[in-house]
């Protein structure tokens, strides 16, 4: 191959890694993979609470929720829910409800946790983890803050502290 055909080709190459390239990152930042989104609503679900009952999201419709999934096992997680306990205390009587949806931990491990902190609000299992994949969770602890009308306000991935979980409770109540 000449040298003059040599360039053209890579200039080709080029061209073609950059239209690919450019498309990979496109689709990565802009795209939506199906899961809740700022601004969206939230997915249904169907969890067991610690009582046996089952729960469903819309039957807190029209009320601030705080949608927490967790596990015993992530320290962020343990250190918060004490937190939200504080918070579901303070905010319980304008209407404030926490699901904490403990990630597919056994019985035992979960009971004794709620013992050991005493916490009140509603705890689901999300046994199979189908809820955890509807919502997109991929570190824990991750919180989803919705409005009474369903909207989510914020998707916060990572442990809070009590006055930072208190100030987006409060923003729920602005509307």
């Amino acid at each position: 191959m000449t040298g003059s055909k040599r360039k053209i080709v890579q200039i080709a190459i080029l061209i073609g890694v950059l239209l690919l390239g450019g498309y990979a990152i496109g689709k990565t930042l802009f795209s939506s993979d199906g899961t809740p989104q700022v601004g969206g609503k939230p997915p249904e679900f169907e969890l067991a609470a610690m009582d046996g009952s089952v729960q469903k999201l819309s039957d807190y419709k029209g009320r601030p929720l705080v949608i927490n999934f967790w596990g015993t096992f992530c320290p962020p997680c343990v250190k918060e829910m004490p937190e939200f306990q504080r918070q579901y205390v303070k905010w319980k009587g304008e209407g404030l409800e926490i699901l904490a949806i403990n990630l597919s931990e056994d019985d035992i491990t979960v009971t004794n946790f709620l013992k050991r902190f005493n916490l009140d609000y509603q705890i689901l299992r999300d046994r199979d983890r189908q809820t955890e994949k509807a919502y997109g969770v991929r570190q824990y602890p991750t919180t989803f803050f919705v409005k009474p009308n369903g909207e989510i306000k914020e998707i916060f991935i990572g442990g809070m502290t009590e006055a930072a979980i208190d100030e987006r409770i409060t923003e729920l109540f602005r509307n």
